[in-house]
């Protein structure tokens, strides 16, 4: 199941995201299911429904919100299996067109966003640029750091280098959603707590990282000025068939393209940690939420502090945009622009 808010493309500003599951099968046109007209059009054919399940009994607004009620993400399945089609797609106020539809980030206001470091291709270029061997201790804990939820964009959402750099970098990642509350969970249960996954774009300012890395306490400026997730969630069921038995991931390809030119590819199963790893890890004497966000790392070779040289030859500019794609979870499509005089 594909999960995501969207809404009208020409629709009135301000006007409220709409939590939608995809619909069809691989390799057609997407069609977009509005969730909350499926779920009144249920209730309306019994209205037991309301009585009996709590899904049913109240609207369905955004996915913070259903987690916020207790709900799983996979409990969205009952209104998708549940619907029945009325006339043709074109007629039926439940069915939305892509191509009619801008996309939000898959969760609007997670509580709060920790990134691992979880790709040994990546971790090796950052030492060895520092001239500098991977530490032994990188092979035994999934490190992490905590970002800013208050910059979150989405996809086709703009964004700028801070005012003080001129070394704005994307990094390729995946992200995974927390949707059931956690602590102390086992590495080889950690897996179960995710809803679902999609791409994150955990952008970088390399100069005010630089500077900032010296102290040795974490990105902070550096990274805290935007975090690009999307186009929509996937849930894990639909990439389990990409996993072998025994590995960190799906064997899923993940690649970058600044301005239609291919910069860097990875795959996700390069991972040295599984998620479920991660989750252990972050999950340790603290309880996860849902709505948090675990972010993967950069995959090796996913960002330009590494291949600059070799491809497009300098960081992000005004007027660049940057896509990244994974395999069985979209394309997250970024333009980059001036830094507004006023927000």
């Amino acid at each position: 199941m594909k999960i995501a808010h969207a809404r009208e493309r020409h629709a009135a500003a301000g006007a409220p995201w709409r939590l939608v599951a995809a619909l069809g099968a691989e390799g057609l046109p997407v069609t977009w299911l509005d969730l909350e007209v499926a779920r009144r059009r249920a209730v309306a054919a019994d209205p037991n429904l309301a009585h009996d399940r709590l899904l049913h009994r109240q609207p369905v607004t955004t996915l913070d919100d259903h987690l916020s009620r207790g709900l799983r993400i996979e409990a969205l399945a009952e209104i998708v299996d549940r619907f029945v089609p009325r006339g043709e797609p074109a007629d039926d106020d439940a069915i939305l067109d892509v191509d009619d539809l801008v996309f939000g980030p898959p969760i609007l206001r997670p509580p709060s966003l920790r990134d691992f470091y979880a790709f040994e291709g990546h971790v090796r270029t950052m030492w060895e640029r520092r001239g500098g061997e991977v530490p032994e201790t990188w092979y035994r804990l999934p490190i992490f750091y905590f970002s800013n939820v208050s910059e979150i964009r989405g996809p086709d959402e703009p964004v700028w280098a801070p005012a003080a750099s001129s070394e704005l970098d994307y990094e390729l990642e995946v992200a995974a959603l927390i949707d059931t509350p956690v602590v102390d969970l086992a590495e080889e249960r950690g897996e179960e707590a995710i809803g679902g996954y999609t791409i994150f774009n955990d952008w970088s300012a390399r100069d005010l990282q630089r500077e900032e890395t010296v102290v040795r306490l974490g990105p902070a400026k550096g990274k805290d000025f935007a975090s690009s997730f999307g186009p929509w969630l996937v849930t894990p069921d639909e990439l389990a068939a990409a996993r072998a038995p025994g590995t960190t991931g799906p064997d899923l390809a993940m690649t970058a393209e600044v301005n239609g030119v291919e910069t860097s590819r990875g795959r996700w199963s390069d991972a040295q940690f599984s998620f479920g790893a991660m989750v252990a890890r972050a999950s340790a004497d603290v309880r996860l939420r849902p709505g948090d966000l675990l972010g993967s790392g950069t995959v090796g070779t996913g960002c330009l502090l590494e291949i600059k040289d070799s491809t497009l030859g300098r960081y992000l500019q005004p007027g660049d945009e940057v896509v990244l794609r994974v395999d069985g979870l979209g394309e997250l499509r970024t333009p980059i622009v001036q830094r507004p005089a006023r927000r």
